[in-house]
């Protein structure tokens, strides 16, 4: 429909965001209609307008059935009946989608089509509903969900559509040109010119296409060819609405008047056959819809804006007689629909209220509807009883009703604990039969019970379920208590208490008191830190990381270099890696592999730990192999001698960690098929039926490390020769050594715990024996026996009896490659190096040492779930930048808590509470061997200017001028930055008794706007950064009040704000701290912890704390502009360009007040005053009609004298 020329009321409907589902109350909503509506408590009327009882319909002649609401006060913008379904549709010019079933207009759905734009058109189709608004076409079934979203150019003006078959539809608007789509490939295949632009309306017949026009004309067109066959020039002002039937076009529109357009009481009838004009029908209304209605005759309807309805024949004369009133809430119809059946009528108001007339009582919208689909309702009275004898019965065929009230089984924490089913056991005829192929197990159904069904058990047996599980994670017997194994205090989970001042008052120095950096535990998925420290460390892996950056939006190795980068500036503050983690949530791979941990889960430890980080660990180093094939080497990482690091196709994160290996597969018909493979690291392969020998068979780590790196194992396997699948024997020949040679440890049961028990026992007997003492098998040590042993009388330099506890990894192990492709390993001491010689030398010969660099372990502790920590032998390079001096250390990584070692700690595993999980191994003097400089790969051309992700973003919405190459920041120059956030969490916490509030878990902030403002020049105060941050997170909480930030501006599909990405503005903040600029802001700590960004403390010029006095409260920006500025900002909301610009003109104002820091004496009587001032205002900044200017009070004096 053609909205020009209506009534000027309309005006006042201004299209409004409407993100609910549930109707609201207008501001200019009819007092008349909350006569007969009841409203819930929160005012929100929800129930449909009855109608009177009595009400008497008369067959044959349309009287109102029922009248609903639809939203309150929002117009009405289309109705349609559904063509398959007893199902009446109404759009919103709030851009909401409501439908209702049957005559009696029982609410069916309710859900936004759109943000901001209204409703132009509906059609139905047979399993969902188009819906058409301005430059958007979405496809949703009938119950809300969306099937398809086309989003149209921005430039589109869309008002009609036409469903020409079933997959094919026409799309026309105020521009010259109409759309054909495809419904099946969601595609446009045709763009057909028209002559005169402003298609509003289109219908089809047999014979042609119809296109009514804003200018009053309506055009017929060729069905294939879509070319203008007629055209009738109906209406010299603007065409309203037009219907065919038959052999018969009617229209209704405006006509050109000296005053302007004024509505014609004559209908234009054409005569299709002729193509020519009859005799025009003058009608008693002023029509702005009209339908054909063919029942017995061909009568038209003609509806007008006020309600009248008239009902004649369109080649004869109108009669005054058959006027009815249609009785809308509001003062105009804003829309009309027939139904396919001809017994219903629809009409929507201004108001939002619907209307349906009817012919008979019981009408039916369509000929033949099909069957409407309900939610199922309640099954209680119709469920047969439940047999609770039988084991097989599944317990979800018991109701649940749907309540808001607490469950009697919903108990406390306290009162209750988690009994999960515990999967039965394999039967032990199927253990016996059971033959292994590689790690694939075959064995027959013995039928002992039915297939695919697990009876539940409700009470268990001990015997019956394996004592691995006797605590979270931890491969200990039941005949241990394991609470009685005390975990050291270090190795505990370590949390942040938070206050109310949330981490500024919590003192991580006491938990780390070296300059190196920890990582925060808070953080969804932190469970990697112990593994990021530990790359971190790795001093090629680190110059790689931080040389590396390219143009994908979530990068594992850029947001790993970001965080590297923020290490090294750290002085001991802990670092988050909140972004980091963020990217890597973003990995479909990650999420498939089960890496993504859910809050729960990871608070309770639910997850088992040990296995999760070492999936982890193969999954970091073959997604960072993965990125870094994508780009050339760096020079950073040549080789001394000017070779390159790594061969072409190959990645410098495979050539450090990669083992180039051939996988020999022997037939017993003597054919042998060899395949060269590599991989990135080993899994420990322990000897079978270690558990079952108690006594103490020494096994080395070295002999275990070969049997799991040269592996051999009969499986069955394709044989060429023989044409079928045969037992071939598979064994695994190194070629070529990893710089950094990588373990998974796989003690992930009771048996592997029990084998490095077992051998640290027999390591630690022949420790003793060796230093001239016997073990007695009866009775323990005497203390002086263990003094007298320990002493450096019996060996110098040779450790404590304490430190050989618990001991089976060796510091050292010495490979060598064989000349027939076979692989030497043994454990190898300082006293070998004595022996035989410094390692150097011997790496031309294919002997390389490898010395521990890393471990990995997992803290089984039952009361807080387990955790991981890491032991990390840190290296001379990191101990000069951070301290200054040359040494190595082995540190303990327990998240934010950082301590130093000794070395035998790092090899200690009391498998009762410590299991090992991953090692990593490093060649001899590898850091010799390549330049380890770093470039830093951030380009000034990160702040030029850049295109937006919104696509409705204009030229005309730019709140800021990028940079010019001649603007380009230097050393000191001055940025005012402000930045807004977002919630993704909502904070956790729990009431004390005493009617306090803890603070568990801080809620979770995501940036969502950064604005940097230039600081000097003649543009000072423009901004040239204020980008919104695009996010693929759910927020719960856009905090508009406080951030201005409103739901859609961070949508790259409805948004008009400038969209980048996180990791653009990110690296435009990171060139401007790399370039030394200074920061200034006030809240700053908080807004950089959120970015995740590590600044320097000389860059950053805080308003918070130039204005504050110590053991006092700090002061708000808006009490500060107000006093000192004489500024009234953050009225409604908060806007950062406003608070940056606030921000540097108080730092201006610091500098005039304090004489550039020269005076501090006199600048301490001026926030005297301005404390004192606060006192008395109560913080509160006066409105406009209160008090004067601070300028004028006596407080101020001191201020104005100075």
């Amino acid at each position: 429909m053609n909205f020009e020329g209506l009534d000027p009321g309309l005006a006042e409907y201004a299209p409004a965001m409407h993100s609910a589902l549930d109707p609201v109350l207008d501001a200019h909503l009819n007092p008349s209609l909350l006569q007969n509506v009841e409203l819930d408590p929160e005012g929100v009327a929800l129930e449909a307008l009855p109608v009177q009882e009595s009400v008497h319909i008369m067959e044959g002649v349309y009287s109102e059935l029922h009248s609903v609401v639809a939203e309150v006060g929002v117009p009405v913008s289309v109705s349609h009946f559904d063509l398959h379904e007893e199902m009446l549709w109404v759009g919103s010019h709030g851009g909401h989608a409501t439908s209702f079933f049957g005559p009696a207009l029982e609410r069916y759905s309710s859900f936004q089509v759109n943000g901001s734009d209204d409703i132009r058109q509906i059609q139905s189709l047979e399993n969902g509903i188009l819906f058409l608004t301005k430059n958007n076409l979405k496809y949703m079934a009938r119950g809300g969900l969306i099937i398809f979203d086309y989003l149209l150019d921005e430039s589109e003006d869309m008002h009609s559509l036409l469903l020409t078959d079933s997959s094919t539809l026409l799309v026309g608007g105020l521009q010259n040109h109409i759309l054909e789509i495809d419904l099946n490939t969601v595609q446009e295949t045709q763009k057909y010119a028209v002559e005169t632009p402003g298609v509003t309306i289109m219908r089809q017949t047999n014979r042609f296409f119809f296109c009514g026009h804003t200018s009053g004309k309506v055009s017929l067109r060729d069905l294939r060819t879509f070319k203008v066959e007629h055209e009738f020039d109906a209406f010299s002002g603007s065409l309203s609405d037009f219907d065919v039937h038959g052999n018969l076009l009617a229209a209704c529109g405006f006509s050109s008047r000296l005053t302007g357009l004024a509505c014609d009481r004559f209908l234009k009838v054409y005569d299709l056959r002729m193509m020519r004009a009859i005799t025009p029908l003058q009608v008693h209304v002023d029509p702005a819809f009209l339908r054909f209605i063919p029942t017995y005759t061909s009568r038209l309807a003609i509806i007008s804006q006020s309600g009248q309805c008239q009902f004649c024949e369109p080649t004869g004369l109108a009669n005054p007689a058959d006027i009815f009133h249609v009785n809308p809430v509001g003062p105009l119809l804003m829309t009309f629909d027939v139904s396919a059946s001809k017994q219903a009528l629809a009409f929507g108001d201004s108001e939002g209220c619907v209307h349906l007339w009817t012919d008979s009582p019981e009408p039916s919208f369509n000929p033949y509807s099909r069957e409407t689909e309900f939610a199922l309702p309640c099954l209680v009275d119709s469920l047969p009883p439940l047999d609770w004898s039988q084991d097989l019965l599944p317990l979800s065929l018991i109701p649940v009703p749907l309540t808001t009230d607490t469950l009697l089984s919903d108990w406390p924490a306290a009162n209750s604990a988690p009994a999960p089913r515990r999967a039965p056991p394999v039967d032990a005829e199927i253990l016996r039969t059971m033959k292994k192929v590689g790690f694939i197990g075959y064995a027959p159904n013995p039928r002992t019970r039915l297939r695919n069904q697990i009876p539940y058990r409700l009470k268990e047996s001990d015997s019956e379920f394996d004592s691995f599980s006797q605590v979270t994670e931890s491969p200990i017997g039941r005949e241990e208590e394991p609470h009685l194994h005390m975990v050291s205090k270090k190795y505990r989970k370590v949390t942040i208490k938070y206050s109310k001042l949330g981490l500024e008052d919590f003192d991580f120095k006491h938990y780390n008191k070296t300059l190196f950096a920890g990582l925060e535990p808070h953080i969804p998925n932190a469970y990697c830190n112990c593994m990021i420290q530990v790359l971190y460390f790795l001093e090629p892996v680190r110059c790689l990381i931080q040389n590396h950056l390219c143009q994908k939006e979530f990068c594992l190795a850029c947001e790993l270099g970001f965080l590297f980068h923020m290490l090294d500036l750290s002085r001991g503050d802990p670092c988050q890696g909140s972004n980091f983690l963020r990217a890597f949530r973003t990995i479909p791979e990650a999420s498939a592999l089960g890496l993504i941990l859910a809050d729960s889960d990871e608070a309770s430890g639910k997850g088992n730990l040990a296995r999760l980080i070492q999936r982890w660990n193969r999954f970091i180093l073959t997604q960072l192999h993965q990125d870094m094939q994508e780009l050339e080497v760096p020079q950073a990482y040549r080789g001394a001698g000017g070779s390159s690091f790594c061969s072409s196709g190959d990645s410098v994160i495979g050539q450090l960690f990669s083992c180039e290996m051939e996988n020999c597969s022997l037939c017993r018909c003597g054919s042998e098929t060899v395949r060269a493979s590599s991989t990135l690291l080993f899994t420990l392969s322990y000897p079978e039926g270690s558990n079952s020998d108690k006594t103490g068979k020494n096994c080395d780590f070295a002999q275990v490390l070969k049997r799991s790196i040269c592996l051999e194992q009969n499986t069955q396997a394709w044989c060429d020769n023989c044409e079928k699948y045969q037992p071939t024997i598979q064994t695994r020949n190194i070629r070529h050594l990893p710089d950094i040679l990588v373990i998974n440890c796989e003690v992930n049961s009771l048996k592997e715990a029990d084998f490095w028990r077992v051998q640290a026992e027999v390591a630690f007997k022949m420790a003793i024996k060796k230093r001239g003492g016997e073990i007695s098998k009866n009775k323990e040590f005497a203390l002086a026996d263990w003094k007298e042993l320990g002493s450096p009388e019996g060996m110098l330099m040779c450790p404590s009896i304490e430190e050989l506890k618990n001991v089976w990894l060796p510091f050292s192990i010495r490979m060598k490659m064989t000349k027939n492709k076979g692989l030497d390993v043994c454990n190898w001491t300082d006293g070998d190096e004595m022996q035989w010689g410094p390692a150097r030398a011997e790496e031309e010969h294919g002997v390389y040492v490898y010395d521990l660099m890393a471990t990995v372990v997992h803290i089984l502790d039952s009361r807080t779930g387990g955790s991981l920590v890491a032991h990390i032998k840190v290296g001379e390079t990191y101990h000069q930048r951070k301290e200054g001096v040359t040494h190595q250390q082995w540190y303990l990584f327990n998240d934010f808590l950082i301590e130093p070692i000794d070395k035998h700690e790092a090899v200690q595993f009391d498998m009762n509470w410590k299991v090992p999980a991953i090692l990593y191994y490093i060649k001899r003097n590898l850091n010799s061997k390549y330049n380890l400089n770093i470039k830093n790969p951030i380009e000034a051309s990160v702040l030029l200017a850049e295109a937006s992700l919104a696509r409705k973003q204009r030229k005309t919405h730019t709140t800021f001028i990028p940079l010019m190459l001649n603007e380009m920041p230097q050393v000191g120059d001055l940025v005012g930055l402000d930045a807004e956030f977002v919630t993704l969490n909502e904070e956790e916490a729990e009431l004390r008794s005493d009617g306090t509030k803890s603070t568990i878990k801080p809620s979770q902030m995501s940036v969502a706007r950064i604005t940097c403002v230039r600081g000097q020049g003649p543009n000072e105060g423009i901004p040239f950064i204020d980008d919104y941050i695009s996010t693929q997170e759910q927020v719960v909480d856009y905090l508009t009040q406080y951030s201005g930030i409103k739901p859609g501006d961070l949508d790259a599909k409805i948004s008009s704000k400038h969209l980048t990405t996180l990791k653009s503005t990110y690296l435009k903040l990171r060139f401007l701290i790399d370039i030394g600029v200074k920061f200034v802001g006030h809240g700053l700590q908080k807004d950089f912890r959120v970015i995740n960004l590590m600044v320097p403390k000389d860059q950053v010029l805080d308003t918070v704390y130039l204005f504050h006095m110590p053991r006092k409260r700090m002061i708000s920006l808006r009490f500060l502009a107000w006093y000192f500025l004489d500024l009234k900002i953050q009225g409604e909301t908060h806007d950062s360009i406003e608070d940056a610009r606030t921000a540097l003109q108080l730092y201006r104002k610091y500098l005039e007040l304090s004489k550039n820091g020269t005076e501090p004496e006199s600048f301490h009587k001026v926030l005297k005053g301005l404390y004192e001032k606060g006192r008395k205002m109560d913080w509160k900044v006066p409105e406009p009609e209160g008090q004067t200017s601070p300028k004028s009070a006596a407080v101020f004096s001191s201020v104005l004298a100075l």
